[in-house]
């Protein structure tokens, strides 16, 4: 495993310490969990889903929540009712627990969420302040002047 010392970056930036810690995190074992399988696509210019398989999973076994630009979605069964005599011979339909975390850029709003057909659908959306958009400034002239024309003589 690769471990990159990003501590001289450190000294010459600002804001930019959760970029390194999760390009740190990006090595760590835990990054290869690949359960429940997820998708992630953009809807819009600034529109996102993510939509997750959950099969076996109901409304009330799933939690989502953002908290700190990182979105949490956990499933947790509840205690299915074992009824005597029940015995399973193969088991395909995965029921165990899981948390999956993803990463928000900021500014980045959870706007809507459903469950379709076994697939958690999330809907972001980016919403930047107004305070913090380009804005175009017009440039007037001064004093009523409006431009300098140089004049040479011809001689």
């Amino acid at each position: 495993m690769r471990h990159y010392d990003f501590s001289p970056l450190y000294r010459s930036t600002v804001g930019f310490d959760r970029l390194f810690t999760m390009l740190d995190s990006l090595g760590q074992p835990d990054a290869a969990n690949s359960y429940p399988p997820y998708n992630i696509e953009r809807t819009g210019e600034n529109a996102y889903r993510i939509t997750m398989a959950v099969a076996g999973f109901g409304e009330n076994e799933l939690s989502i929540e953002s908290r700190q630009n990182v979105l949490t979605v956990t499933g947790e069964k509840s205690e299915e009712e074992n009824g005597e005599g029940r015995e399973f011979l193969h088991r395909g339909i995965a029921a165990r627990a899981f948390e999956r975390r993803f990463q928000l850029a900021d500014h980045v709003e959870v706007k809507a969420a459903s469950l379709k057909n076994g697939l958690l659908h999330v809907d972001l959306m980016r919403e930047i302040p107004e305070a913090m958009k380009p804005r175009k400034i017009a440039i007037a002239a001064v004093n009523g002047k409006e431009g300098k024309t140089i004049e040479a003589k011809a001689e």
